[in-house]
C-alpha cells in the first residue's frame, strides 16, 4: 500500500476569452471538516468565495477597460455619458 500526500483544499476559478489572456485564482481552504469544525470550515469557504468575487471582478474590470480603450481607437472614443446610462444593460450594437 503506497500513501498518497494528501492534496491542500482549495477554491480555484479560471477564466478564458477568445480576445483576452486567460487567468487563474486559487484561494487556501481549510482541511475537509469533521462535524465538530463544520462551522468554521463554511465561514472559511464563504471568506474566500468572497475574496475570490472581489479578484475576479478586478481582473474583468481591467480587461473591460483594455477592451474599451482598443474599441474607443477605431470608433473615435467613447460615450462616457452613454457608458454611464447602460451600465449593466445589454443594449444593441447599432449600426
Amino acid at each position: 500500500m503506497t500513501e498518497s500526500t494528501p492534496i491542500p483544499n482549495t477554491l480555484k476559478t479560471t477564466y478564458n476569452s477568445p480576445t483576452n489572456a486567460p487567468f487563474t485564482l486559487t484561494q487556501p481552504l481549510p482541511p475537509h471538516p469533521t462535524p465538530s469544525n463544520k462551522t468554521a470550515y463554511l465561514s472559511a469557504l464563504r471568506k474566500a468565495t468572497s475574496q475570490m468575487q472581489e479578484e475576479i471582478n478586478k481582473e474583468l474590470t481591467m480587461r473591460m477597460e483594455e477592451d474599451k480603450a482598443v474599441a474607443s481607437k477605431g470608433k473615435g472614443g467613447v460615450d462616457e455619458a452613454k457608458e454611464e446610462d447602460n451600465y449593466g444593460e445589454e443594449v444593441p450594437e447599432e449600426d
